[in-house]
């Protein structure tokens, strides 16, 4: 997978795609509606930043496509793609702790700092992407 070429949307199965790091400068959708929330994506090769109803969800450095972004309250699920390493984070519950699963393997848990913040970096090892999954303990 290279990109999503899109710079969001919903997918057939209820998840979302977003972001494209091919783009050499900022480009950005708002107000895009999904499941009764509002989303607004910023994405090109320096970094890709989804929010959900004004509130911060994803953002990684540098740029990144993801495919079927699944958050609910015990789990975050999703593949992610860059043309090199990345990092990115996401803002979960604060002070709590989380198992992260990357390309099924555990990596260890991670705790979120006071504000939920949990940052992740992942070595892209191919454009096929990266299965991301991050469990509340």
């Amino acid at each position: 997978m290279a990109t999503v070429k899109v710079l969001l949307r919903a997918e057939d199965d209820g998840t979302l795609s977003f972001g494209d790091y091919t783009l050499s400068s900022k480009a950005k959708l708002d107000n895009y509606e999904f499941e009764g929330d509002i989303y607004k994506v910023k994405t090109f090769a320096e970094i890709t930043k989804l929010e959900k109803n004004g509130m911060f969800v994803y953002e990684s450095v540098p740029g990144s496509a993801v495919e079927n972004f699944r958050a609910t309250e015990s789990e975050v699920n999703f593949t992610v793609s860059a043309p090199e390493d990345v990092q990115f984070t996401l803002e979960l519950e604060p002070d709590c702790e989380y198992e992260v699963f990357v390309g099924g393997v555990s990596a260890g848990k991670m705790a979120t700092n006071l504000s939920g913040k949990l940052s992740v970096s992942v070595e892209m090892a191919s454009d096929a992407g990266t299965e991301i999954r991050v469990i509340k303990c």
